[in-house]
């Protein structure tokens, strides 16, 4: 389970500002993590993998700090975590050392997938590549919590569509995945639950089957939370 008490974290140099009182997310579930530009989501995620200092509260992971658990855990971003003078395949080696349960077939079947050099040095990929690569690093990794930010970034709609694929497939049921992105309806028939941020605080943790029932769905109840008017361009020619 991951768990969140009383989380605060500031940004001394911005106005970045995130607070969560208290969030639950159980074994096994997928859930987004979602809200417009500036509304606390990749803050949230670090939050949970333990990076960077927070102003207050606990996060557990498994009932430990994330630190004790980072090799369960798997981060997927744009920033990248990988080391850019390694090839892809320096780079599975260097991640055997560190997570016992990495997969070096599969990462090179992702590899390949992905028609990734695998010689090549990884400062000379392109952004995309870069991103590509570090899926497939975090999904050879077999982690317990995979959390990924916008990992659909620079992808068509093919290759996402690939992507949802390939990380249904290879779960086994009991992963906890975090995932943001601005793809709203591409993921809402695979995510079990939605947690919604709006400038820096947990304005929605709903179900999907409980959102549905409710006859809504995610970019309506997106909406009402951000309080935006459709109508509203339409004040420019008035």
């Amino acid at each position: 389970m991951i768990e969140l008490i009383e989380v605060e974290k500031r940004y001394l140099t911005s106005n970045g500002y995130l607070y969560v009182n208290s969030l639950q997310i159980p074994k096994g579930e997928i859930v987004g993590i979602l809200g417009d530009n500036g509304s606390g989501k990749t803050t949230l995620l670090k939050t949970i993998m333990g990076l960077g200092e927070r102003n207050g509260g606990e996060v557990k992971i498994g009932g430990l700090p994330p630190q004790r658990q980072y090799d369960r855990m798997a981060f997927i971003t744009e920033e990248g975590s990988f080391l850019p003078h390694m090839t892809p395949v320096q780079y599975g080696e260097f991640l055997t050392c560190f997570f016992p349960r990495f997969d070096q077939g599969h990462y090179h079947k992702l590899l390949e997938f992905y028609t990734l050099e695998t010689d090549e040095k990884i400062k000379t990929f392109s952004k995309g590549q870069k991103l590509k690569l570090e899926i497939c690093a975090g999904l050879a990794k077999k982690a317990d919590y995979i959390l990924m930010d916008e990992p659909f970034v620079g992808k068509d709609l093919f290759m996402r569509k690939d992507f949802l694929k390939l990380l249904v497939t290879g779960l086994q049921g009991n992963e906890t995945v975090l995932i943001t992105t601005h793809l709203i309806d591409e993921i809402e028939n695979v995510i079990d639950r939605a947690v919604i941020l709006h400038k820096g605080r947990v304005k929605a943790d709903i179900y999907m089957d409980q959102l549905r029932d409710q006859g809504k769905t995610l970019p309506e109840l997106m909406a009402e939370i951000a309080k935006y008017k459709g109508s509203k361009y339409s004040e420019v020619y008035d």
